[in-house]
């Protein structure tokens, strides 16, 4: 087996369970060495346990790899600088950061509370921006000494916030944020040696297991299972992959694929008076392509019940 990742130092965070778990093992069996972070907290973000992160870093370590466990909590800023720091310090370098960890806190927008949106927007786009705030500053500065990274930054979005879920505002709207901030990045940074991707995974995990409608069968458990996802992120944070940025990748045991981005659809010429708006308007909404479902496919409609 080619290992695909031979010596490079991965960070992975929200590492200790479920699809982060897998990315980990994977990355380890293709010879990277992993920095095993996960704060162990309950899917809602309550808690803390260093346990989750220390088992997959024994795993790890039991079959001939290389990893340390990391316990920050990724949208303290701070924190996230030293993660980035003992990546550097324990291994020599950093080659790529795979942005995982999440929580939810599903409720109907009407009944969402301001604590339950601040703390899904924190984890999720905070904890995306400041580990990799704190990466890309660190390959920039190789890229300034003349030491060209060949690095990666892998994030991690939702069909939820691509497509649109009901009962996930706040989810949706950080996994959202979270494609258009790959993108942005993934221009950024093109420069000084640095991919950016994004991944929509589908799995069947801690997180997402009593959300499913109906039996979950073996059938369903295989096919939704976090090990179909980890093979595009282990490719993604290895060298072979350098010649793809800016792309937000779906994945799961039912398929690989790539989201498209955003389109601008019918235009018109601008119209001042607000008046002659409303017919103009709907012609352009009839032409339009509809909005996409969960399953990535066009409405009847537009919309969702």
């Amino acid at each position: 087996m080619t290992r695909l990742c031979e010596k490079r130092v991965v960070i992975v965070t929200g590492a200790g369970r479920g699809i982060g778990r897998e990315y980990a093992l994977m990355l380890a069996e293709h010879g990277a060495k992993v920095v095993v972070n996960d704060l162990g907290g309950a899917r809602d973000g309550v808690g803390a346990d260093r346990g989750p992160a220390q088992q997959v870093v024994e795993e790890i370590r039991a079959a001939g790899g290389e990893a340390i466990a990391n316990g920050a909590d990724v949208s303290d800023f701070q924190a996230a600088a030293e993660m980035v720091r003992q990546a550097v310090e324990t291994f020599g370098r950093l080659d790529a950061l795979v942005n995982n960890a999440g929580i939810l806190r599903d409720r109907m927008l009407v009944n969402m509370t301001e604590a339950e949106w601040d703390a899904v927007i924190r984890v999720h786009l905070k904890g995306t921006f400041a580990p990799a705030h704190h990466a890309a500053a660190y390959w920039r500065s190789e890229s300034k000494a003349g030491r060209t990274p060949d690095a990666r930054l892998v994030n991690t979005s939702s069909v939820s916030g691509i497509y649109g879920n009901v009962g996930q505002t706040n989810y949706g709207a950080a996994k959202a944020g979270i494609a258009a901030f790959t993108i942005i990045a993934a221009r950024e940074l093109k420069r000084y040696g640095v991919t950016v991707n994004c991944i929509a995974p589908g799995a069947l995990t801690r997180m997402t297991e009593d959300l499913q409608p109906g039996e979950i069968t073996d059938a369903l458990r295989e096919a939704r299972s976090p090990r179909w996802i980890a093979p595009i992120v282990t490719w993604l944070c290895s060298s072979d992959s350098r010649d793809v940025t800016g792309r937000v990748f779906e994945a799961s045991g039912r398929f690989l694929a790539v989201a498209e981005a955003w389109n601008r659809g019918p235009t018109v010429d601008p119209i001042a008076d607000p008046n002659e708006i409303g017919p103009v308007a709907r012609r352009l909404v009839e032409e339009a392509r509809l909005n996409t479902g969960m399953d990535g496919k066009l409405l009847d409609g537009g919309l969702e019940d």
